[in-house]
């Protein structure tokens, strides 16, 4: 992989990332152990699922399907129940390509620097060659850190040919003002932001999210689903 293919800029200036880890607080599964403290709102948004016909469906459904109670904590194995959902599992550590492109398109009403953003990549994806190592360190996470243009976060992938290209969403990332920060933890299967309440009601109010408000204390640890029980 070289960084042309990315569109993306290597900085190994770590500055740019050093406010993050001072500002990462919370217990084993809080919001705010992954994005930071400090903002006004956070929202996490559920990664998309399938349904047993391919069709695209939120959580919600899900939880109609499988006669459980969809919420900003529900957690994805009490959701499913064992053996009730018929269709795919969200995906882990990453955000969909569809998705990911409708989040940035709101991010980049929501900034003033759209053009200058910082992205952390976990340097466990096997695609990454290890020629290019590790700058930025948060908790039991090493991350790869580029710099360029917010709509560059779509073109993060393997390429192991020209006419292949395999998506991968930046594990974290944000602009140059701060004004917001994202966060895939590979573990997650879902999305997490801080930001502005105005950026906050633009991800909830969007039909093309399945996006739900949550507090920096919320956990979402597998087993922090408080309404529905684990089978």
């Amino acid at each position: 992989m070289e960084t042309a293919d990315l569109r993306l800029a290597r900085d190994d200036d770590v500055a740019a990332a050093s406010w993050i880890k001072p500002r990462l607080d919370g217990s084993f599964g809080a919001v705010t152990r992954h994005v930071p403290v400090g903002y006004a709102a956070y929202v996490r948004i559920c990664h998309p699922v399938d349904d047993e016909t391919g069709r695209q469906v939120t959580w919600s459904a899900v939880a109609a399907a499988t006669g459980r109670r969809a919420h900003p904590t529900m957690q994805w194995r009490a959701l499913a129940g064992a053996a009730r959902w018929a269709g795919s599992d969200p995906w882990c550590g990453e955000l969909a390509p569809p998705e990911l492109a409708r989040l940035c398109g709101i991010l980049a009403q929501h900034t003033a620097v759209p053009g200058s953003c910082f992205f952390c990549l976990w340097d466990g994806w096997g695609w990454l060659p290890r020629t290019v190592p590790a700058q930025v360190h948060h908790g039991d996470r090493d991350y790869v850190l580029l710099t360029g243009p917010l709509h560059a976060a779509l073109q993060l992938g393997d390429r192991p040919r020209p006419d292949w290209f395999l998506p991968q969403s930046p594990n974290l990332f944000w602009p140059a003002d701060r004004a917001w920060c994202v966060a895939t933890e590979i573990d997650f299967d879902s999305t997490l932001v801080g930001g502005t309440a105005e950026l906050a009601h633009h991800l909830l109010n969007d039909p093309g999210l399945d996006a739900w408000p949550v507090d920096p204390d919320d956990s979402l640890a597998a087993d922090a689903d408080r309404l529905n029980p684990l089978d």
